[in-house]
């Protein structure tokens, strides 16, 4: 009786090789944000020459770009050779746009693109090379939702400049005061109905986060939330991947950064006193963990 040979699949450098380019995405998009590609078409389909003499920029680049854009499906092109937005760009490369992204892609890509170069020798020593801080667009969604929300908004001083100019921006810089220094040492006052830790942790790395999240919870009046956005990670560290390689992110710029699971935030939250720790389903990468102060 004959049987038969299951043939081995052959390995190919395919997935490599898109590996390879795997750079290049964010960095198109940067250069399209910032050359304001996305804001041109907005008003409508428009030729290369249209979209060169209203931004200024060559038609040899943008024809690069854009043509790569289609292939991102972030842009689409019609037989007349027009181009125009798809529903994604629309929504969130366009920089006027509420859920906008052009802040990370015109700025924060680049500048974070070119920290990752020294990565091998980041790798051998265990050295970071700068950090990053926020601007306070969680309390800014808040107090949009609401009039009655007022936010106290905590940072270096070097970075409350920025934070004013984009509540200034939303139309809600009157309903934020500010504190300037270190999450640890700064005064946070008490009696706070909620408290934001937008992606916050990863940086700070386990060794900060436990006594920040007890001062925390000493800062909420009794029955207050605290709110954590993170990157999770599971409890094996094998998924998922952007979260994975979002902890060699903090490799490159923290001193002891690093991306957590549910279950470790979860362990710190009780230690410190927190209650009713859960996840909750938000737009984005991770959900929200959510605990309370019994």
């Amino acid at each position: 009786m004959a049987t038969k040979t299951r043939r081995k699949k052959q390995v190919t450098p395919e997935r490599l090789q898109e590996l390879g380019f795997a750079y290049a995405p964010p960095l198109i998009i940067a250069a399209a944000v910032n050359n304001k590609v996305f804001d041109s078409l907005e008003s409508g389909p428009k030729t290369i020459e249209q979209v060169s003499k209203e931004t200024g920029a060559s038609r040899r680049g943008l024809r690069a770009i854009m043509n790569a854009l289609i292939g991102l499906r972030l842009l689409k092109k019609d037989r007349q050779n027009k181009y125009s937005l798809t529903p994604e760009s629309a929504a969130f490369l366009v920089s006027n746009k509420p859920g906008s992204l052009t802040g990370l892609f015109g700025t924060i890509v680049p500048h974070l693109a070119s920290k990752w170069l020294p990565l091998t020798d980041i790798v051998r020593n265990g050295q970071p090379l700068d950090l990053a801080a926020g601007s306070g667009i969680w309390g800014i969604a808040l107090t949009q939702k609401s009039p009655r929300v007022r936010v106290i908004a905590l940072d270096w001083a070097g970075m409350i400049p920025t934070t004013k100019r984009f509540t200034q921006k939303f139309g809600v810089a009157d309903r934020f005061n500010y504190v300037e220094g270190d999450l640890l040492e700064a005064n946070f006052g008490n009696g706070y109905d909620l408290a934001i830790l937008g992606h916050i942790l990863h940086s700070e790395g386990e060794e900060r986060s436990r006594p920040l999240l007890k001062k925390t919870f000493r800062a909420l009046k009794v029955g207050g939330t605290i709110a954590i956005a993170e990157w999770l990670v599971n409890d094996e560290r094998t998924e998922p991947v952007h979260s994975l390689m979002f902890a060699v992110q903090m490799l490159v710029n923290t001193e002891k950064g690093d991306t957590f699971s549910f279950n470790e935030i979860k362990s710190w939250l009780e230690d410190a006193g927190f209650k009713k720790v859960r996840k909750l389903q938000a737009p984005g990468p991770s959900p929200l963990v959510l605990a309370t102060k019994p």
